[in-house]
């Protein structure tokens, strides 16, 4: 029986990836199709794709599969033949090929199976995540953004809409996509009349999204199809004005794609021009939030004076004041005060004066 899962620490995994002299090309795709058994097909995708060296994440689920790979350039266009074969919805599906990309994105394939490849709260037996919207390709988005009918709804998280979106696109604020389906439906409710167009990174998002629209009696839907990422890659192909302004959020170590030269968020901590997403250095916290490069420098790479501190603490220490902290991501919303309010960290204690 092959090994269907990874057995060597993440710290080697990284460093052979980064001592490694193929380039690699990072690439996204998912498909909304019907799978009879998750299992069975993760299984025998991963002994493929361990063949061919691909890492990244990718997440399987009776509804369809959601993946965020890189694959050596070699391996490319077996990568494609593969998947292509491994189900019929799958022949032919849509690549999205990233923008900006060193291919150190990924050092490991992480291939679950799941309830849904998108959390999304949905608790409805009649929802069809297959009865989409009408997808909008690059000049259709152009022609759409200039309808006055026309209103654009950013599907992805508040932090990614900070640093880059659509013009006079809505932002429905949130941390999650379950609780932005609900709120999406009623900030609209006024609008069920206009048009109402929906984006997200790479498509899975907004796609789903519009399901749920359509399900709530919204009648003229569309999405942007392959979202963000696929909507620049084809704008810039055909020399089309890239009406998305800013960097698109990424879920893996780059954080970011620049789509243009404008910089429309602002550091976190000094409100500096700047749209650099980082994570606090400091293991208590991990914090994700905005830091510009002087920023960065002041605090050591942390959120905080407080972090700052405990950052410099010794190694037992530190692991003594994270004991018993709420695990978790977290997430800076400037809408909800400062830094150090935010994360709920207590200030480390003096050392003992007897050890």
């Amino acid at each position: 029986m092959p090994v269907l899962h990874n057995r060597i620490s993440n710290e080697e995994l990284k460093a052979r990836m980064l001592a490694e002299t193929e380039p690699r090309t990072t690439v996204s795709f998912y498909k909304y199709f019907h799978l009879d058994d998750p299992q069975g097909f993760r299984d025998s995708l991963y002994i493929e794709l361990i063949k061919l060296n691909v890492f990244g994440r990718i997440y399987v689920a009776k509804e369809g599969i959601n993946a965020q790979i890189s694959v050596p350039q070699s391996q490319f266009a077996a990568f494609k033949q593969q998947l292509f074969a491994s189900h019929p919805a799958l022949d032919q599906v849509r690549l999205n090929i990233a923008l900006e990309d060193d291919g150190k994105s990924f050092w490991v394939l992480r291939l679950k199976v799941r309830d849904r490849i998108v959390a999304d709260g949905i608790d409805d037996d009649t929802f069809d995540p297959a009865n989409v919207g009408e997808y909008l390709k690059a000049e259709q988005v152009n022609a759409m953004i200039d309808d006055p009918d026309a209103l654009f709804v950013d599907m992805r998280n508040h932090y990614e809409y900070e640093v880059g979106h659509f013009d006079q696109a809505i932002e429905v604020p949130s941390d999650t996509f379950r609780d932005q389906l609900p709120m999406a439906v009623d900030m609209l409710k006024e609008n069920k009349d206009k048009k109402i167009v929906m984006y997200c990174t790479g498509g899975i998002r907004c796609e789903k999204a519009s399901a749920y629209m359509l399900h709530n009696g919204f009648k003229n839907v569309y999405h942007v199809e392959g979202g963000i990422i696929e909507y620049a890659r084809r704008a810039k192909e055909q020399g089309l004005p890239v009406k998305f302004k800013g960097k698109n959020f990424v879920f893996d170590e780059r954080m970011g794609e620049r789509i243009s030269d404008d910089v429309i968020a602002h550091c976190h901590q000094c409100g500096a021009e700047c749209d650099n997403h980082t994570n606090c250095l400091n293991d208590g916290c991990h914090l994700l939030f905005i830091q510009c490069p002087a920023c960065a420098a002041k605090f050591d790479g942390c959120c905080s004076e407080i972090c700052q501190t405990e950052l410099k603490l010794p190694a037992e220490q530190q692991r003594a004041l994270r004991a018993g902290r709420e695990n978790g991501m977290k997430i800076f919303n400037k809408s909800k005060g400062l830094l150090q309010t935010t994360m709920h960290i207590p200030a480390p204690k003096p050392a003992d004066p007897q050890s």
